[in-house]
């Protein structure tokens, strides 16, 4: 699919009028309004960041991989776990670590735990990449400039929740009330390397 990433410049808001037009024929169009809002905004964010990545031979889902590979212990993890902490299907993450190792950003090696496994590795090319293009994406504030911390705080908040229902992990549940460490953990600002990836999905 291509996305449209230059402004379109239209004179209204198309989600907003199709929403009107919903609400006059369907019935309440909040939740049809919120979804394609989100597919849009994805559409958008997915643009831009690859944009900003394309200088250092990525795509975002690339970098994302390179990201895991680099926050691992040893720099090397089973292609059953990449796939599972990037949300992705085994295809995809085959595809995408095909691409990295052409590029000399990671390479395959037998998983010693697993004779029949196989680990990918980063190289050092692999993490030099990861710090400039890192410093581009922290720069441009991955394409959310126009929030505020807080702002950014409340919207993972709220996609969070979708991501508990659809069964993507399981919260831990708060201590009970009264010991103040609920307090504390509802008041711990949600950041974190994690966040980033979000999620999904995405070209390889």
């Amino acid at each position: 699919m291509c996305l449209v990433a230059k402004p379109l410049d239209l004179p209204f808001d198309p989600i907003e009028r199709a929403a009107e037009i919903w609400a006059d024929r369907f019935g309440p169009a909040d939740a049809m309004a919120a979804v394609t809002s989100i597919m849009r905004a994805q559409q958008i964010l997915l643009a831009g960041l690859d944009g900003l990545l394309r200088p250092h031979g990525l795509t975002f889902a690339r970098y994302e991989a390179l990201v895991l590979l680099a926050f691992s212990r040893t720099g090397a993890l089973p292609l059953r776990v990449i796939g599972e902490r990037l949300m992705v299907h085994p295809t995809s993450v085959t595809n995408t670590v095909d691409r990295l190792e052409r590029d000399g950003l990671v390479r395959r090696r037998p998983n010693p735990r697993d004779g029949r496994g196989t680990l990918a590795e980063i190289t050092p090319t692999g993490r030099e990449v990861v710090t400039r293009s890192t410093a581009d994406l922290m720069a441009a504030r991955f394409g959310m400039a126009g929030y505020a911390a807080p702002e950014l705080g409340e919207l993972f908040t709220l996609l969070r929740g979708l991501r508990v229902a659809a069964g993507d992990f399981r919260p831990e549940p708060l201590p009970p009330a009264g010991d103040g460490a609920g307090q504390a953990a509802t008041a711990a600002p949600l950041s974190g390397p994690g966040t980033a990836a979000s999620g999904s999905r995405r070209h390889r």
